[in-house]
């Protein structure tokens, strides 16, 4: 690999890694953050990084490739600085509290525009299932959870919350473990594998220490999100509808997208039952129009690489 080529991998893969879990992350555990408070950040940053390491090492024994073969549609390229440029966009967005989609982000960068139109199309699926199902299931149970106590110390619910979170947090990191393997070879070295894995380890360290930062603001903006059941329940509906996506096929997809449907169906289903409708709109436009700032970053990132290549 040319000097040139593995500084830009270098770069473009640590910046991906770091702005990826610190932005995506939010979504699998922010919800699991805001309700456990009280808990040492360590002792969720060792549990955190225990299953991160089991996603990363099973995808690279079981597949021979850590993105799970999310790739197999975009062909490896040696990254340039323009590749690079896509994450970096990423972190600024990230910094200052926007959710955009670092599927679209990142892998614009490198996919084609045939590739990119099934991932918005995916995407586009996405958000709205789990908008729906999140308005129909909050219908049904908003009154039930309005009559239960909520602040309660449930250890029942406490372990259900800590067991979904897991298989909810590998079942995202099996899916978006791509944004980062891109600036890859699709084969890497098993001491590759270790420098990643303490890179990983690192940034999502930094993540838990400064409490999901700003852009962790989005799940702490939700009603009764840092109750335990509640936060149990929007994480196991999370994981049903990305498991089924991501089974459906190799095609990468928003997980932001999907995340943000759910919160904002939520948010419509608990307003309709308070009847404060009028007051979450504003609300539910906002999350979205910052998705659609990352449609259109990804936009401009690929205008911009078929201008200079």
């Amino acid at each position: 690999m040319e000097t040139m080529t593995l500084l830009w991998t270098i770069v473009g893969f640590s910046i991906a890694s770091y702005t990826v879990i610190a932005n995506d992350s939010i979504q699998t555990l922010g919800t699991w953050m805001a309700s456990n408070r009280r808990v040492d950040w360590r002792i969720m940053w060792g549990a955190a990084s225990t299953v991160l390491l089991f996603a990363l090492w099973y995808g690279f024994f079981m597949y021979g490739d850590i993105s799970y073969g999310r790739l197999e549609k975009i062909p490896y390229i040696e990254p340039q600085w323009y590749h690079a440029m896509a994450p970096a966009v990423l972190l600024l967005l990230t910094r200052i509290g926007v959710p955009v989609s670092t599927s679209f982000l990142v892998l614009s960068a490198f996919a084609s525009s045939f590739v990119l139109e099934k991932m918005l199309v995916k995407s586009f699926a996405g958000y709205a299932v789990a908008a729906v199902s999140a308005y129909v299931i909050w219908g049904i149970i908003s009154k039930w959870m309005s009559n239960v106590e909520l602040g309660g110390s449930d250890r029942n619910w406490r372990i259900a919350q800590w067991s979904v979170t897991g298989w909810l947090w590998w079942t995202w990191l099996s899916h978006d473990m791509a944004n980062m393997a891109v600036f890859l070879p699709r084969a890497i070295d098993p001491m590759v594998l270790v420098a990643i894995s303490v890179l990983f380890i690192t940034g999502l360290g930094f993540m838990f220490r400064e409490q999901g930062g700003k852009i962790q603001e989005i799940v702490k903006s939700k009603t009764k999100t840092k109750y335990v059941r509640s936060a149990t329940l929007i994480d196991l509906i999370y994981l049903i509808i990305l498991w089924y996506f991501k089974e459906y096929n190799s095609i990468p997809m928003s997980t932001t997208w999907v995340f943000i449907g759910l919160l904002s169906g939520r948010e419509l289903a608990i307003a309709t039952f308070n009847g404060e409708v009028k007051k979450t709109y504003p609300i539910v436009a906002k999350d979205f129009g910052k998705l659609m700032v990352g449609v259109g970053a990804s936009m401009g990132i690929i205008i911009g690489i078929h201008t200079l290549t």
